[in-house]
């Protein structure tokens, strides 16, 4: 991506959910991606949410990645009012640590689908990570870079695995 014009958005229920977030800002900087970043709550500021994805497609955004806690309905909410795709962050917290979130997030009804990734640190990266994969699909420059992060992915495994041997010889000789 050359311009920066923000392609995807980044959207959190709160700013306590920051420190977690930041982990797909910080990705989608790696891979050279225009992002914007806001907090904007499903149930505290409903008209914003629903402007917000009401305009984002007009504004030049592609994809929307929504962070939420507890209910977790700032995803389902965004889907409910754009056709660009929606990427869901479950966050951790609360009474059941998560779970609550996660389901929420997973569960919407037939027609507003929200793609849900991982609690947490993970979620959050491969938000970004989703929505790299999903602007590559008209981008060969992004494309090209994303498969060199799958190849730098599985030379650590390699080199991971390489450590190991070397560690299993050392007790079994």
């Amino acid at each position: 991506m050359s311009t920066g014009q923000p392609v995807v958005a980044i959207l959190m229920g709160s700013d306590s959910d920051w420190e977690t977030v930041a982990n797909a800002a910080e990705t989608l900087k790696k891979f050279g991606v225009p992002f914007e970043v806001r907090v904007c709550s499903a149930h505290r500021t409903p008209d914003a949410a629903a402007d917000f994805a009401k305009g984002a497609a007009a504004r030049g955004l592609k994809v929307i990645i929504a962070a939420a806690g507890s209910a977790a309905h700032l995803g389902g909410v965004l889907a409910a009012h754009t056709t660009l795709p929606v990427i869901g962050v479950p966050m951790k917290g609360g009474a059941l640590d998560g779970l609550d979130a996660l389901l929420a997030t997973v569960q919407m009804p037939a027609g507003i689908p929200v793609a849900t990734v991982a609690l947490g640190k993970a979620g959050a990266v491969n938000a970004a990570l989703l929505a790299v994969q999903i602007l590559a699909l008209g981008d060969a420059g992004l494309q090209a870079k994303f498969a060199a992060h799958k190849a730098t992915l599985a030379k650590k495994v390699e080199e991971a695995n390489q450590r190991l041997q070397a560690e299993v010889k050392k007790i079994t000789q």
